[in-house]
């Protein structure tokens, strides 16, 4: 839910952060009054609507980006955008797109999400029931049919018909879902652009890669650290608008979101409650509302993201693609956990014409708001490879196409039969043990140490060394059975806590020894029933596994950025050629031995 454009790891969660801190500065920096102010070959004019949103009446403070020579007569098509968790207007990335899309043309109409800025009504996470419907109001005013509190009027927008006006929108993370959320609501918008953002917030923040329907495991860090940045906002904005107030015990925040995290930060997950979770975090995912969303859309991803993995954006993608929407999908290098490298999309540097995204962004666009269509909508799917120039391209996302088997004596193998016969052991202490990444550690200045496992709370199982290089594109998948005796006599309690937690995650095992933990990236299991075999889907990846290296399959029994188990429940995996785990691969070059 960050704001959307970094440089490095550090930059990325500075943006989350740097969002909030930033906002009241560069409101105070704003003019103050409603007229407009020459930048460059466009005008800025700030704006206020009032709109009924959730049960309340409040303003959305938003800016028009007006390019010179767009009037009634010479209409140009229209791009809305709206921040990032935290963020608001002002912020860097957001203004960079009004400034961008101004400059080649198209009028720009960015805001302040509902909650953040200088905009009112609560948080609500951008259900299409509340934020959804501000937007399409905002819609209304690019229609011409909707004046701005002070009489502005829009009427110099392209127009596909009356009270249609032609409308892209654009952005990242919490600006992402919102373009779904508004598309799903309101079917005038033209075409769609989200950035690193989620599809399913159960997953996003309680994933469960076994189980969809079993309750996952908190993400206490991310969480935790959204929560503290929405309930903090009087800190952060002292002049609050009243109707960003709830009440004493969740401030700013719908109740059903600070009831979601009081639950999930309770460690007990009963049937009852975690239902009603499940259903409200759903309800305010486009999970739930992409049967409705109608606009192209094209998908951006980002690979080195921990809290909206490339998994999200497949399912959007698929599920967009299977209702008939044309949609492409590009999963970048960066997200909210770092990853930029030179040459990828950076709109607080311009980038447009230069960056592979900022071009596939551009053409989007042109296609589908000026009209275009003899512009190239590019390949269906494209994902950025950092040991080869250029973007890699395919018809769709590459499933699993390489088995290996989980051998009895530690050994990753291609072959059913060499599975050795044999049983390894592990037992989670009542601390971590495991560590993947720190996502608060950007925020408050500190390393992240490598990610490590200790011994006895892990069991690995790893290949032979690498003859070519193995290209990975896509999920992995491993299929599983694990033995707990302890876990089997509780896990029907009814409350979801007492299913062993696992995490699963695949390593880059350098001829020196040193592990590499790809993107820093796991799959948390909440195990639904031990005494059944379960499939678990990691994390999408674009990874180059090369010559003499090895890959190393790991199941650990905690890890420091997630909740974990109960008590100690004790591990057990039985192998034999006959019955045995395995481990798919979404192999796309190469062999894997």
């Amino acid at each position: 839910m960050s704001r959307a454009l970094p440089r490095s790891r550090k930059a990325v969660r500075a943006l989350v952060a740097g969002a909030v801190l930033a906002a009241p500065l560069a409101a105070t920096a704003a003019p103050a009054q409603a007229a407009a102010a020459t930048a460059g070959t466009y005008t800025v004019t700030p704006l206020r609507f009032t709109v009924q949103a959730g049960g309340r009446s409040c303003v959305i403070d938003a800016d028009l980006y007006r390019p010179d020579g767009v009037d009634a007569d010479r209409p140009a098509p229209a791009v809305l955008a709206t921040n990032g968790f935290g963020g608001s207007k002002n912020d860097g990335s957001t203004d960079a797109i009004g400034k961008a899309v101004a400059s080649r043309g198209y009028v720009g109409l960015v805001y302040s999400g509902l909650g953040f800025g200088k905009s009112g009504c609560l948080i609500s996470l951008d259900d299409p029931r509340i934020d959804g419907q501000a937007a399409a109001r905002l819609v209304d005013f690019l229609a011409g049919t909707r004046a701005a509190d002070d009489g502005t009027r829009a009427d110099f927008v392209t127009h596909d018909g009356p009270d249609d006006p032609r409308v892209g929108m654009i952005g990242g993370s919490y600006g992402g879902a919102i373009q779904l959320a508004t598309a799903a609501t309101d079917p005038r918008l033209d075409a769609l652009v989200p950035l690193i953002t989620w599809n399913d917030l159960a997953y996003s923040l309680a994933p469960n890669a076994a189980d969809r329907a079993t309750p996952g495991v908190f993400k206490w860090q991310w969480a935790n650290g959204f929560y503290l940045m929405g309930e903090g906002q009087p800190l952060l904005v002292p002049s609050l608008d009243p109707s960003r107030v709830n009440g004493l015990g969740c401030l700013h925040f719908v109740t059903d979101a600070c009831d979601t995290v009081r639950l999930l930060n309770s460690g007990s997950y009963p049937r009852a409650a975690t239902d009603r979770m499940l259903a409200f975090a759903r309800s305010v995912s486009p999970v739930s509302y992409l049967d409705k969303v109608k606009a192209p859309t094209l998908i951006v991803q980002g690979q080195s993201d921990s809290l909206f993995n490339l998994n999200e954006a497949q399912d959007t993608y698929d599920t967009l693609r299977r209702h008939g929407v044309e949609t492409r999908m590009i999963w970048q290098s960066w997200g909210h956990s770092g990853g930029q490298r030179p040459g990828e999309l950076d709109l607080g540097q311009g980038n447009l014409e230069t960056s592979y995204v900022g071009r596939r962004v551009l053409a989007w666009f042109d296609r589908h708001l000026r009209g275009d269509r003899t512009v190239d909508a590019g390949p269906a799917f494209a994902y950025y490879r950092d040991w080869q120039t250029g973007y890699g391209t395919a018809d769709g996302v590459p499933a699993p196409s390489r088995r290996l088997y989980l051998s009895g004596d530690g050994k990753l193998v291609d072959n059913r039969a060499k599975v050795a016969r044999g049983s390894r052991a592990y037992a989670n202490w009542l601390v971590p043990t495991s560590h993947s990444e720190s996502s608060l550690a950007g925020l408050i200045g500190l390393p992240d140490p490598r990610p490590y496992d200790t011994a006895g709370t892990y069991l690995g199982w790893t290949s032979a060394p690498l003859t070519e290089p193995a290209d990975l594109v896509g999920s992995p998948r491993a299929t599983l059975k694990v033995v707990s005796p302890r876990t089997e006599r509780v896990q029907d309690s009814g409350d979801a806590a007492d299913k062993l937690v696992l995490f699963a995650k695949l390593y880059d095992v350098s001829p020196d020894g040193t592990r590499t933990l790809v993107n820093r990236l796991v799959a948390p299991v909440r195990v639904p029933d031990v005494t059944r075999p379960f499939t678990v889907e990691l994390p999408g990846i674009v990874h180059r596994y090369e010559t003499g290296h090895r890959l190393e399959f790991v199941i650990a029994a905690s890890d420091t950025a997630y909740a974990g188990n109960r008590g100690v429940k004790p591990v057990t995996v039985v192998s034999a050629p006959e019955d045995t785990g395995t481990l798919d691969l979404p192999l796309v070059r190469g062999r894997v031995e």
